[in-house]
């Protein structure tokens, strides 16, 4: 799994590509330079391959002096992880002295830098992107990104450099599981606890863990590779160069894990960037526990765990099947369902249904309850088999694919789940043509 950093200056439309790659409004675009300062992660697919995008963010600030400190750390740091660069330059303006200040940087790099020459709305705005040879890193590639022309030759590019594989086949024979979210809510406390000793360094200051760290563990019949992520933040401010570092290396954890174990703080309930990190995890297919850490701190009476996990469940729809470990790490309470839950998940992640036992559960649910008619269209679903992805994905056949809606598919995910257990684990659905 590769990762791709779009850097440049500000208002060059790094955030207009991001968007345009991973297929939403994810960073909030203006015409003001220095809007996005929160990191963005998104996942793109092009041509049966899938890739992480990173919007670096420019900086809006006053003085050349601060701008190239703080430039420099942002593009040292898209170097070290990424497999590859998008470097934007702005065709209207050609080249600046910041341009060429990043140019200095990335041509001493070892990685792969494209120049994506932005803004090329018409021949004349063609013709100037030569200009961007000068700065020594290769053919420029013209796009628009808002209107999107020239993002697919870009992308056939970003493909030719990315690794083919992730090598990490002959690990996988034991289940990855990765601790995340937010900071300060017990993960380093968690994988200590788990090891049964203090492997990770544990503060009461959010963003002590700054590394993801991977550990092997067998005890206890239970044998895995836990890896204590640092905390993924939502930020106001610009992040500083270490925790923007941190951050890419929990996302790259969370694309390398089989399970997921997303902790909560039980007297803060689930927040918004908790279910921001859980959409990371479903967008990745990735399996799921949900860890509501620091119970012993909540008050409670005869129905209040009750209580929680229904609220709880509801804030995560629609991905509500998802198994809920209530846990004090300083007090050593269920931590061993934690593993068993994960357990579970992995198992349920790696299921295998056969044809013939989809097709005697999921046909007859189909025929109860078929495809609404759309424009006079009747839907006839045929035949469903289970493809042979890494997580449960399914393929459904059928005359008019086109009209079945997303409403209609969360049926078909729900009866799935009834007759079968995946719990904690997405599932995607897709329907093809006979």
């Amino acid at each position: 799994m590769g990762i791709v950093a779009i850097v440049g200056r500000p208002n060059v439309g790094k955030s207009t590509l991001f968007n345009r790659l991973v297929g939403m409004r994810q960073a909030i675009v203006d015409e003001a330079a220095g809007v996005t300062r929160d990191r963005h992660y998104g996942r793109c697919e092009w041509s049966g391959s899938e890739f992480s995008v990173i919007d670096t963010g420019g900086y809006a600030v006053n003085t050349d002096d601060v701008f190239e400190g703080e430039i420099r750390k942002q593009v040292l740091l898209a170097i070290e992880e990424a497999d590859v660069i998008l470097f934007m330059v702005d065709t209207t303006t050609g080249i600046t002295d910041q341009c060429q200040l990043i140019a200095g940087i990335l041509r001493r790099s070892d990685k792969k830098v494209i120049v994506v020459a932005n803004k090329v709305d018409n021949n004349e705005q063609l013709f100037a992107i030569h200009e961007f040879h000068a700065l020594g890193l290769g053919a420029p590639f013209a796009v628009s990104s808002v209107s999107g022309s020239g993002t697919g030759d870009l992308l056939d590019e970003i493909l030719k450099y990315l690794p083919a594989g992730d090598g990490r086949e002959e690990e996988k024979t034991i289940p990855h599981l990765a601790v995340v979210g937010r900071p300060n809510v017990g993960k380093s406390s968690l994988a200590n606890a788990l090891l049964g000793e203090e492997r990770n360094i544990v503060t009461p200051v959010a963003g002590t863990t700054r590394d993801a760290i991977s550990t092997y563990y067998n005890k206890f019949g239970h044998e895995f590779v836990i890896v204590d992520t640092a905390g993924l933040r939502k930020r106001g401010k610009a992040m500083d160069d270490l925790e923007f570092y941190s951050v890419m290396r929990s996302v790259r954890a969370i694309e390398h894990a089989d399970v997921c174990l997303l902790m909560i703080d039980a007297t803060r309930g689930v927040e918004a960037q908790d279910l921001s990190i859980l959409n990371l995890i479903i967008r990745n297919k990735k399996g799921c526990v949900l860890v509501v850490n620091k119970w012993d701190l909540v008050e409670k009476d005869t129905n209040t765990m009750k209580t929680f996990k229904a609220g709880v469940v509801q804030r995560l729809s629609p991905f509500t099947d998802v198994p809920v470990v209530f846990t004090s790490v300083t007090q050593k309470q269920r931590l061993l369902n934690v593993l068993e839950a994960a357990e579970k998940v992995y198992t349920n992640r790696s299921r295998r249904i056969a044809t013939s036992q989809l097709n005697d559960a999921l046909l007859q649910e189909i025929e109860n309850f078929p495809p609404p008619a759309i424009k006079g269209k009747h839907v006839r679903i045929k035949y469903v088999t289970q493809l042979p992805s890494p997580s449960p994905s399914f393929a459904f056949f059928c005359n008019l694919p086109q009209y079945v809606r997303e409403d209609y598919k969360r049926f078909l995910e729900n009866k799935l789940r009834r007759h079968f257990d995946f719990t904690g684990c997405p599932i995607q659905i897709f329907l093809r043509k006979k």
